[in-house]
């Protein structure tokens, strides 16, 4: 039977602002913390340009820094749910993830993610996309949640593929790439039924 969408204000919601898995700590941003995610995009750059629209100039730390003071807002209001990727054993930030495009009456939500360079091909975006959805199954009552990337970006469609989520589809010349071409959007899914409950 499906989730029935609750009337609860989202401002209402207990949620929490960080989360543990394995190797990560999993929270919302802080004050502070710009330098750290600006370190890693700087280390990244190369590997984010194709991929991420906000990644096509070199930001200051203090753009970085205000970045995340708003994303820290938006989290108090549950209007996006930013999380970084905190390394346990060493403190290092490792990318970041969260829950976006939240449609609070559906209990929808779209889960982003980006690793810095020294950090790929070592499972942690995986870990940090299994944890990120069951937060979002099992506390804030998911009915929806999408992977959305490039069908050109087979590294993360491989991450949603390895966390149980399902191509629903292809939409075709949906975005421009960073090079101004139309490019396609692969849309993976969980949703509420036999996958989850």
């Amino acid at each position: 039977m499906p989730n029935r969408p609750s009337s609860t204000h989202p401002i209402l919601l207990d949620i929490p602002s960080q989360l543990e898995s394995d190797r990560l700590l999993i929270r919302a941003p802080q004050a502070g913390d710009g330098a750290a995610m600006n370190e890693a995009i700087r280390e990244s750059m190369t590997e984010l340009q194709p991929w991420m629209p906000w990644a096509q100039q070199i930001p200051t730390v203090q753009e970085s820094e205000a970045h995340l003071r708003l994303a820290q807002v938006k989290f108090i209001e549950r209007q996006d749910l930013q999380l970084l990727l905190i390394e346990k054993s060493t403190g290092q930030f490792v990318g970041s993830s969260g829950l976006h495009q939240i449609d609070w009456q559906v209990r929808k939500f779209e889960i982003g993610y980006w690793v810095r360079t020294s950090f790929t091909r070592q499972g942690y975006i995986s870990e940090a996309v299994r944890t990120i959805t069951e937060f979002a199954i099992e506390r804030l009552g998911a009915n929806r949640i999408e992977i959305r990337c490039d069908a050109n970006n087979m590294p993360s469609a491989r991450v949603a593929e390895r966390c149980g989520y399902t191509l629903e589809g292809t939409l075709r010349n949906y975005k421009l790439d960073s090079h101004g071409s139309l490019t396609n959007t692969m849309i993976f899914a969980r949703v509420r039924g036999s996958e989850y409950e």
